[in-house]
């Protein structure tokens, strides 16, 4: 029964998506995420309100319908009657459809603080989406609830599974503009495995749609964890996906702090004295010319370390995240490959500074293909303060140690251009992990071949502070089949003339054929 509703869901998804695309008209992607994803949230606070409205009447409350605290305790959000669904729907044929419904988004921003800056401002006005597309994708967007009873789901999980559908999907389509405000879902979920965040403060610096937060939260769900356990800070610096963050953390009831506005981490920086316990980020990749030669020279942000370059800002969001973490902390980021060996700018002294103070955990090379940015492979930096003992989480000592693991074959194609890492992969890599720290939970803790190595300070050193797992790991061992070399080269001997007599009939064969045709030499 469950797999015919996984199924249901998947097709929904597809189909909901593939009949908003169709209405897309001369909207280029890019704009036409915010006009579908914003419906998709009206739709889905509404029924919600819709809900504790009824509840309100249903308990005898009906004087108190009206009145905002009465959703807000229930952490509902409170609607005027121009901003329901309802309301636009009846609407839906009408001339100024577009302006109903920037009327509805701002009436919903205006009456509920914690959505201050997280809906398109005049976004359907603006674009011009044709009356009668915009209707029929009202219409589409409608249905959401009529499968959620299908599937016997929640509707707000299945919002949420189309919520984050659309953002990979619209990420897709953009190609490289797309990975800005979305992370490959399996690259999120191996970094929410490897950390664990079951309780304390998650901090991304970056968090483009939010998806870091989202799978967080499911990890501690799936553990049969306690979602009021966590705090989440972050702070996205573009305007539109930043609205895109709020309105998913709002979708799944998930309370976060992403600052009052959209702003840059490294000038406007939110959080000041944040100390995390874990960190989890995609931050943008080779980022060029992020500061003036002038700016930032003095930032206690990188105090102890070699200012970060102005022609790649790589180092200084390593250097930003490490002085969010708390004493106990881990951060777990992806950055392009070359972070691991770079030495130009000053980026090679940077990183012998962070390995010399012990603070790198664990590197990984993942295969090419992950992201919708570049089809360059990358890789996932793990840094934490402390790698002593830690009776309280089971970690045995891992002081001047780091753990190398090459994941580079390791993944699926999904598509021509597009690969994901399995959920055996996943698993692999993060029990390799875990087995390594010494948890108790996980088996003993061996090197592999080709895979992982747990290299020493002094190993690392040698390989001149370069941090590319290929350095460490070595080639996999060939297994050895018991059969003799001779007995194989005389096998393969007799394979290779009987081939050679094929190919020599097959020469004559074409040629007589060939004197035929008339073509004879």
């Amino acid at each position: 029964m469950a797999k015919k509703a996984t199924k249901a869901v998947k097709s929904f998804e597809e189909s909901l998506w593939d009949s908003a695309n169709k209405l897309r008209g001369s909207v280029e992607s890019s704009e036409y995420k915010h006009i579908v994803l914003s419906l998709i949230f009206l739709k889905f606070i509404s029924d919600k309100f819709q809900e504790q409205r009824q509840k309100l009447i249903d308990d005898g409350k009906e004087p108190f319908i009206d009145m905002v605290e009465f959703y807000t305790q229930d952490n509902v959000f409170y609607l005027p009657e121009e901003a329901r669904w309802s309301t636009v729907i009846k609407q839906a044929k009408q001339d100024d459809i577009a302006l109903k419904i920037d009327t509805a988004l701002h009436t919903v921003e205006k009456n509920n603080k914690a959505l201050a800056g997280a809906l398109p401002d005049n976004y359907f006005s603006r674009l011009g989406l044709e009356a009668n597309k915009l209707a029929a994708l009202l219409d589409t967007i409608n249905n959401i609830d009529t499968l959620a009873n299908e599937c016997h789901m929640s509707e707000e999980d299945l919002v949420g599974r189309v919520y984050e559908y659309f953002l990979g999907k619209f990420a897709a389509s953009e190609g490289k503009g797309g990975g800005e405000f979305y992370t490959p879902k399996s690259v999120v979920t191996l970094l929410a495995e490897m950390l664990e965040p079951f309780e304390g403060k998650i901090y991304d610096p970056c968090c483009g749609s939010g998806g870091m937060f989202v799978q967080s939260i499911k990890f501690v769900n799936s553990h049969n964890g306690n979602q009021k356990n966590i705090s989440i800070y972050g702070q996205e610096y573009t305007s539109t996906t930043y609205k895109l963050a709020k309105m998913n953390l709002a979708i799944r009831g998930i309370n976060g702090n992403l600052g009052d506005v959209a702003g840059d981490s490294f000038f406007k920086d939110q959080h000041p004295d944040l100390k995390a316990d874990y960190i989890m980020a995609n931050p943008p990749f080779n980022q060029k010319q992020w500061r003036a030669d002038s700016e930032l020279t003095d930032d206690p942000r990188w105090s102890g370390y070699t200012v970060p370059p102005t022609s790649n800002a790589n180092y200084a969001w390593i250097l930003h995240m490490l002085s969010k973490l708390s004493e106990s902390g881990t951060a777990g980021f992806v950055l392009a490959n070359g972070s691991m060996s770079s030495n130009s700018s000053g980026e090679g002294t940077i990183r012998q500074e962070i390995i010399d103070n012990d603070h790198v955990d664990c590197m990984i090379a993942l295969p090419g293909q992950l992201f919708y940015t570049t089809t360059i492979p990358v890789c996932l930096w793990f840094l934490t303060k402390n790698k002593k003992a830690d009776t309280k989480k089971g970690y045995r000592d891992r002081q001047s140690e780091t753990l190398f693991i090459d994941a580079r074959q390791m993944g699926q194609m999904v598509s021509r251009i597009h690969k994901e890492l399995t959920t055996e992969d996943i698993a692999k890599i993060a029990q390799t992990y875990h087995a390594w720290r010494g948890e108790e939970k996980s088996s003993d803790y061996e090197d592999v071949a080709g895979y992982s190595k747990s290299a020493s300070l002094e190993d690392i050193k040698k390989n001149d502070y370069v941090l590319t797992p290929g350095r460490y790991v070595g080639a996999a061992e060939i297994e050895d089949d018991g059969v003799p070399f001779e007995v194989k080269m005389k096998a393969l001997s007799q394979t290779l003339y009987g081939q050679m007599e094929e190919a020599k009939t097959l020469d004559d064969a074409i040629r007589k054929n060939l004197e035929v045709l008339g073509y004879g030499e």
